[in-house]
């Protein structure tokens, strides 16, 4: 990774260290859930609402209802394993060099023995999966998590999250590794990845996004609570993400 990108990377990761570490007086509600934001948020939502109604949500069901589960299962596979490398910076830099080590096994094995990762044989050899963000590098670094916004394309976040989810976008060296076109192949699987989850799960997102009776307040109790135990915090909620095309977009 280039010198210069790293120090523009750590001064981006020190800014929003500083803003989430910003206090928040009297805003945090009794159930845990700070959102200053909620107007703006919900105007959001309803775009996020109106785009995964026309576009994502029939597109994810035709991807999921077009391709076998095998070639679904792959596409997920070499997504996942193209990710590792950034697993293992962000492990790195949150000191966990077991996950590092677990990180690096999976994306060995599975790059060797798998044909580049369309087969996870590592979870055969009974090696744990490894997975971290920036996000969760930020959380150990002593970040608060901050308020909590629902971005354009990508949907849920909290401050902290957001700002992971930026710099995660340089954090992978095979973007640096790589030439074009090749380094976009992960981008296009993780894509490929988000769309058969949202085929797969449709009728629980749908369940969430159009059949409840506020899809806005369930969708950021699902979300905190599931990231909030990811992170150790506290016990978790159901596990899913409706809004699973983050970037980690639409």
């Amino acid at each position: 990774m280039p010198k210069s990108l790293l120090k523009s990377l750590m001064l981006i990761a020190t800014l929003g260290l500083s803003a989430c570490a910003a206090s928040h007086e009297n805003v945090t509600r009794e159930d845990g859930i700070f959102d200053p934001y909620e107007v703006n948020n919900r105007k959001v939502h309803e775009f996020n609402l109106g785009l995964d109604r026309a576009l994502v949500r029939p597109t994810a069901i035709g991807f999921s209802t077009v391709l076998p589960d095998v070639v679904e299962d792959g596409i997920g596979n070499f997504a996942t394993n193209v990710g590792l490398p950034g697993v293992m910076v962000n492990s790195l830099l949150q000191g966990n060099l077991e996950r590092t080590g677990l990180a690096f096994s999976r994306l060995f094995i599975n790059t060797i023995f798998g044909f580049g990762g369309v087969m996870d044989v590592a979870t055969a050899f009974e090696i744990p999966e490894a997975d971290t963000d920036f996000g969760e590098t930020l959380y150990v670094w002593g970040a608060e998590e901050g308020p909590y916004v629902e971005l354009p394309f990508l949907g849920p976040a909290t401050q902290r999250a957001a700002v992971g989810k930026f710099v995660d976008l340089f954090t992978n060296p095979i973007a640096y590794v790589l030439e074009s076109p090749y380094n976009y192949f992960g981008t296009g699987a993780d894509i490929g990845r988000r769309l058969s989850d949202r085929g797969r799960f449709s009728d629980t997102v749908d369940s969430i996004l159009y059949e409840s009776s506020d899809s806005y307040a369930q969708l950021r109790l699902i979300y905190l609570q599931n990231r909030r135990f990811q992170l150790g915090e506290e016990a978790g909620g159901p596990e899913i993400d409706p809004f699973a095309l983050e970037t980690e977009g639409f």
